[in-house]
C-alpha cells in the first residue's frame, strides 16, 4: 500500500509511525475484522458500502486494539500493579481483557446504570468491578481513590495517545483490504476511534475524506466544530450509549484537524439502521456501530452535491455489544 504522507502543521499524541508500532505490539493478540458488503445496501445508496467489523472484534468492539495497545505498551514494573479505568461500556471490558491476557489485574470503576451486557463482559475477563455514581465527577473520584490505594497505571478510554494509536491500527487494515475506499465514516464520542482512523488514513491517503456520525441527542462533536473549541452538554439523550462523552483535549485537534465533516442523525435513523444490519448484513451491531450507517442514509448525506463523489465508503461497525432488552424496549416505544 504506497503512503502518500500527511502533511501536517500541528504535532498530534499518535502518527503513522505509532500506529504502525501498536500494530506490531499487538498484531498477535487482536482479531483482523473482516470487511462486509452488500448489493441490498448498495443499491439503497447508489455507492458501494463497506463494512469493517469490529463487532467481531476481542471483547466485541473495536476497543480492544487500543486497549490491549495501552496494556502491552507498559514495562513489567507498571504492568505489576495493574490498570484502572471509569467506563460504562466497550472500554472496560476491552481493559479487562486486555489485562487478563497480560495477567495483571484491572480495576474498572463502572457507574450504576451501566448497559447489564457490558458490565457482565467486565466479570466474565476478569476485572474486578468497583461501582460509581453515573456522574463523571464520582467516576474520577472513585478511579482516584483506586490509583492512591493500588498504584496502577490510569488507561483512558479515549484520551490517550495509546488508545488513539491502536484504534488507528483499523485503518490500516482497512485500505489494505480495499484501497480504493475514498470515505470512512466513523462513529464519534470522545474521540478515540475517529482520531486514530483519521490520522492513519490521510497519513495513508490526504485526498481521503473521514466523516464522524454523531446522534442529535448528543452533538457535542458537530457544536465543537462550529465554535472551533470543545462544547460539552449538560445532558445527553440517545439509544447509543457508547456515543455520549465529551471531546478530550488530545482527541479534539485531530477532530479540529482531520474530520472533514460530523453528520447527526436521530435515534429512530439509528435503530433502522440497526435492523438493516440484523436483517441484510446479517450482523449484531450495537447502536454505536450502527450509527454510520444510519449516517450515509441520511437525507443530510444523501441530498448534499459536496459529497456526490463518495462512491466507495467505509463504514466502521464499532460493535456488537447490544443490551437486547433495552433494544426491545426503544423498538417497542
Amino acid at each position: 500500500m504506497e503512503e502518500k504522507g500527511l502533511e501536517q502543521t500541528n504535532s498530534y499524541v499518535a502518527d503513522l509511525s505509532s500506529i504502525k508500532e501498536a500494530r506490531e505490539r499487538i498484531h498477535s493478540v487482536i482479531h483482523k475484522t473482516p470487511v462486509l458488503s452488500s448489493e441490498a445496501l448498495n443499491s439503497m445508496v447508489g455507492r458501494k458500502l463497506l463494512f469493517k467489523c469490529e463487532c467481531f472484534q476481542k471483547g466485541g468492539a473495536f476497543k480492544f486494539r487500543g486497549a490491549s495497545n495501552a496494556v502491552f505498551s507498559l514495562n513489567d514494573e507498571e504492568a505489576a500493579k495493574g490498570v484502572v479505568t471509569h467506563s460504562s461500556g466497550n472500554h472496560a471490558a476491552a481493559l479487562a481483557l486486555a489485562a487478563k491476557l497480560r495477567g495483571i489485574p484491572a480495576y474498572i470503576i463502572i457507574p450504576k446504570n451501566a448497559p447489564k451486557c457490558k458490565v457482565q463482559n467486565v466479570i466474565r475477563y476478569g476485572g474486578q468491578v468497583i461501582w460509581s455514581e453515573p456522574t463523571m465527577q464520582s467516576r474520577e473520584r472513585t478511579a482516584a481513590e483506586v490509583l492512591r490505594e493500588t498504584g496502577a497505571a490510569l488507561i483512558h478510554p479515549y484520551n490517550d495517545g495509546r488508545i488513539i494509536s491502536g484504534q488507528g491500527t483499523i485503518s490500516l487494515e482497512l485500505l489494505e483490504q480495499f484501497p480504493q475506499i475514498d470515505t470512512i465514516i466513523v462513529p464519534i464520542s470522545g474521540g478515540g476511534l475517529i482520531s486514530g482512523v483519521s490520522v492513519a488514513a490521510k497519513s495513508i491517503n490526504p485526498a481521503i475524506r473521514v466523516f464522524a456520525a454523531e446522534p442529535k441527542g448528543a452533538n457535542d462533536a458537530a457544536l465543537s466544530k462550529v465554535a472551533g473549541s470543545i462544547v460539552t452538554l449538560q445532558e445527553t439523550h440517545t439509544v447509543a450509549d457508547g456515543l455520549r462523552a465529551s471531546l478530550g483535549d488530545l482527541t479534539w485537534p485531530i477532530v479540529r484537524d482531520l474530520v472533514d465533516d460530523i453528520i447527526t442523525v436521530e435515534d429512530e435513523e439509528i435503530v433502522e439502521a440497526m435492523r438493516l444490519c440484523y436483517e441484510i448484513l446479517k450482523v449484531a451491531v450495537e447502536p454505536s456501530g450502527a450509527i454510520g450507517l444510519a449516517a450515509v442514509l441520511s437525507d443530510s448525506f444523501q441530498k448534499n452535491p459536496a459529497w456526490k463523489d463518495c462512491n466507495h465508503i467505509g463504514i466502521i461497525l464499532s460493535g456488537g455489544n447490544v443490551d437486547l432488552g433495552v433494544l426491545w424496549e426503544s423498538l417497542l416505544r
